[in-house]
């Protein structure tokens, strides 16, 4: 929140502990903690059902984890696929992966694999010896049928453990 659009409130009589609420409740949500590791949930599309008949519109899907910390490397130790039901349908890694500070990985699951559905997800597991700024981690799904394309993201929810 702007330092003029506080002092405007303060002008019209809000008084500080509004404007302190007012704050909090628009901090950003990616201001997250240090951690030195977190399970995260992150939602992803196989397929999203388009038209009055339900028809699947196929996707593919591209989940990028991104180590932001300028100083600290990560350590990836799981990054699970599983599908609607919460079956597990692949094991991404078969043994860690550590990510350089500011480096990047990707992991994709193409456009004819329908097997997560609707509700696939990722678990994705880190760990870092310091605290560290948690890595973004997000699922783009990107899918073209005819003359028609579509595109979103969706962010990484810690679970807390």
């Amino acid at each position: 929140m702007s330092t003029s659009c506080l002092y405007r409130l303060q002008r019209s009589g809000v008084s500080l502990a509004l404007m302190l609420i007012l704050i909090l409740a628009t901090a950003p949500a990616w201001a997250a903690e240090l951690s030195k590791g977190q399970t995260l949930y992150v939602p992803a599309y196989s397929h999203i059902y388009i038209g009055h008949k339900g028809t699947p519109y196929m996707l593919a899907v591209t989940l990028s984890i991104r180590n932001i910390d300028p100083k600290f490397p990560l350590t990836l130790t799981a990054v699970d696929y599983h599908d609607t039901e919460g079956r597990l349908i692949k094991k991404n890694l078969t043994e860690s992966v550590t990510l350089k500070p500011m480096a990047s990985t990707r992991f994709v699951i193409p456009a004819p694999d329908k097997t997560g559905g609707s509700g696939a997800n990722f678990i994705v597991k880190w760990s870092s010896k310091e605290k560290m700024n948690p890595p973004v981690v997000e699922s783009i799904m990107i899918g073209t049928q005819s003359q028609q394309g579509i595109s979103f993201t969706s962010r990484a929810e810690e679970i807390r453990q």
